[in-house]
């Protein structure tokens, strides 16, 4: 977890009556505070101190006193109070993985802010909108709020939110790989918060580049960095910057595979985030601690493997009957490490979904499934596993709803900025034409050849941009679609009976990111991808999109085809081949695939006004998913409905009634070899 910065805390100029109390101390003399406040505007600031501090203990109180807060702000029009309600009320929601709720509060926020001129809350909103697309990965738009909010600083002269908006663009800077471009940032964050004397914030920045070395592998200078952070939290007397830095030199450790000390620190930065009540650095501490005893054990077997014998790993901490107490030495795959990690984990688990935090719960998931693997049990290994994927897709699935219901109001809209970049184009090259026109004076016959050889010109130059507009729709949208909106300027949303959707997926992807430079892997992946769309096109397959290293596609739309389920499995079959030939060729250096395929129903349409995309929804899309989720590396897993329509032509393999997350159980076959049987 990177250290994004917000400036939230300096817009709320709510004096605490004991300034020296931080954490959960603070916001409980607040709350104690009131009882006894007057409706007025003292207390909407009041209660806004209060919302956007208690989100990390209680972010269903946080919105609770936000929703408080913004009715008394709108019931004395009080503006700026309004605007800040909206704010605490997005950092409340964002806790809880509600990201639509948050980013709809922050930009409430900011239409207030313009309407009042109240240019430092919209430097503010701008800042934790991008913090809001760091968390979805949507680094386009956290770059693009990260520099509105830096330019809107720099007029300002904050100098406390420059050096937070320098941090902010560091980190997506960081997670996008480009290291060098992250420390540049960071570095330039670090001197300005050094001149202003900031120590909390000093710290932080050296988190913030303490990360980046651990991600370089260069633990010392990671270390060097962690400590310094930890000596100023430590000066200052924040516990929280303490308390997480904590957790970053335990997990230096865990990879260094210094089992004691990763503990230790873990459970350092436990206590100390238990007695500030935040829930969610606990849980992170938790599940710290849980891995931290799965990193044993697979180190452990992995020894064994290598010497053929059963090997001892010292210093690591053993479960006794009531707490974990440090012990001499730990035997290789003792059950009680495992039943450690599943304890710590479930702990974990317990107050992710306790405070609604969608990303704790689903790393909690992995850890339990890894460990389960470990135990033997595989059943609650593949529960957990599963349960896991659930989330991503119920996020995807959300996201989806939003946007079905946005888009008949966005088809409209999109449609008209279609018509008008359309028309800026044409009357970009009208005024040419033009301008070349006024230079044809000189007689009759240099006229009649200039009028040629210009209007000949300028006709080319008109049927090059139409065919570069026409060959970039046709990239994001099918053919028929694209015609639909140029001849209308929208396209209704569709339901489609009879179609095959393929998802596939690549096995230990995040392994694969550890072993490769983001470099590699990024090219791999395009490499793959790239095939991947060369063979869709092959078997007129639509390719609908990738999410992440997943990716999806439709046969039988948007044009009906009574073949889309050989078609589809036809196209599975090449891209399987075509990975099976590269890892025989390069080996740990690309990814084994995972490969599922559903038939039935879809509704599709267009999603978006500027950055607008071709989607498909439904069932058939939820349990295509279900199929690659169960299937195996290297193999094609096809549903009882698929296997109907393509029985007569490839050979199937029964695999039974297999368990579908959210399904029950379902036939499923395995698609075997290349040819017909018939």
């Amino acid at each position: 977890m990177k250290c994004a910065v917000s400036i939230l805390l300096l817009l709320l100029p709510f004096v605490c009556p004991a300034e020296k109390k931080q954490g959960k101390e603070l916001v409980d003399s607040f709350l104690q505070e009131l009882p006894r406040a007057r409706e007025d505007t003292n207390k909407v600031l009041l209660l806004d101190a209060i919302v956007v501090r208690i989100w990390a203990y209680n972010p269903d109180d946080g919105i609770k006193y936000g929703q408080q807060g913004l009715a008394l702000a709108q019931k004395l029009d009080y503006k700026k109070g309004e605007a800040t309600a909206y704010m605490g009320l997005g950092v409340n929601y964002r806790y809880k993985s509600d990201y639509q709720k948050t980013i709809a509060c922050y930009k409430q926020a900011i239409q207030i802010d313009e309407e009042i001129g109240f240019d430092t809350g919209e430097a503010a909103t701008y800042t934790n909108l991008c913090i809001v697309y760091i968390d979805l990965s949507d680094y386009v738009r956290a770059l693009d709020y990260g520099f509105k909010a830096l330019k809107m600083n720099e007029g300002l002269k904050n100098k406390r939110g420059i050096a937070s908006n320098l941090s902010n663009i560091g980190i997506i800077y960081d997670n996008q790989g480009d290291l060098a471009q992250a420390l540049a940032y960071h570095n330039r964050a670090l001197k300005m918060h050094l001149d202003l004397n900031d120590k909390e914030r000093v710290a932080i920045c050296y988190c913030n580049i303490g990360l980046i070395y651990q991600e370089e592998k260069k633990y010392d200078s990671a270390l060097t960095y962690y400590f310094e952070a930890l000596k100023l939290s430590e000066e200052v007397g924040n516990e929280s910057v303490l308390a997480n830095t904590t957790g970053y030199i335990g997990s230096v450790y865990l990879l260094r595979k210094n089992y004691t000390m990763a503990v230790e620190f873990f459970r350092k930065a436990l206590k100390t985030s238990e007695e500030l009540g935040d829930k969610h650095l606990a849980a992170d501490c938790l599940r710290n601690i849980g891995n931290a005893y799965i990193a044993v054990v697979n180190d452990t077997a992995a020894k064994t493997r290598a010497n053929g014998r059963q090997d001892k790993v010292t210093g690591v901490a053993e479960l006794s009957e009531n707490k974990y107490e440090p012990t001499p030495s730990i035997p290789a795959g003792n059950t009680t490490l495992i039943a450690g990690a599943i304890d710590y984990l479930l702990r974990s688990l317990a107050i992710g979904k306790e405070i609604n935090a969608l990303d704790v719960v689903r790393e909690c998931y992995e850890g339990l499934c890894e460990a389960y693997k470990l135990k033997g049990d595989y059943k609650k290994a593949m529960e957990y596993g599963d349960n896991a994927r659930a989330i991503k897709d119920s996020v995807f699935s959300q996201q989806s709803r939003n946007q079905i219901a946005k888009l008949e109001g966005e088809r409209k809209e999109y449609g008209d900025s279609l018509k008008a970049v359309s028309a800026k184009k044409v009357a970009d090259i009208s005024a040419q034409h033009r301008r070349n026109y006024e230079y044809i004076g000189l007689g009759a016959l240099a006229l009649s050849i200039g009028f040629i050889f210009l209007l000949t010109r300028n006709n080319k130059l008109l049927g090059n941009e139409k065919k570069q507009s026409e060959s970039l729709l046709l990239n994001i949208l099918p053919e028929e679609v694209a015609a639909q909106l140029k001849k209308t300027g929208g396209a209704a949303t569709k339901h489609f009976d009879d179609v095959t959707v393929l998802f596939t997926d690549f096995v230990n992807f995040t392994e694969a990111g550890q072993r490769m430079s983001p470099h590699a892997l990024i090219e791999e992946l395009h490499t793959c991808f790239k095939k991947f769309d060369e063979i869709t096109s092959k078997y007129g397959v639509e390719k609908i999109k990738t999410i992440g290293d997943a990716y999806l596609a439709v046969a039988g739309l948007p044009t009906t085809d009574p073949n889309h389920a050989e078609h589809m499995v036809r196209t599975a079959v090449e891209i399987n081949a075509f990975m099976l030939d590269r890892i025989a060729k390069l080996g740990n250096r690309t990814f084994e695939i995972r490969i599922g395929i559903h038939s039935g129903s879809v509704v599709a349409g267009i999603v978006g006004v500027k950055k607008f995309a071709y989607d498909i929804w439904g069932d058939t899309v939820n349990t295509a998913a279900r199929m690659e989720q169960s299937s195996e590396a290297g193999r094609i897993n096809i549903s009882q409905t698929t296997y109907e329509l393509v029985k007569d032509k490839f050979d199937c393999e029964y695999r039974g009634e297999i368990e579908a997350k959210g399904k029950g159980d379902m036939k499923m076959y395995f698609i075997n070899g290349f040819g017909k049987l018939i």
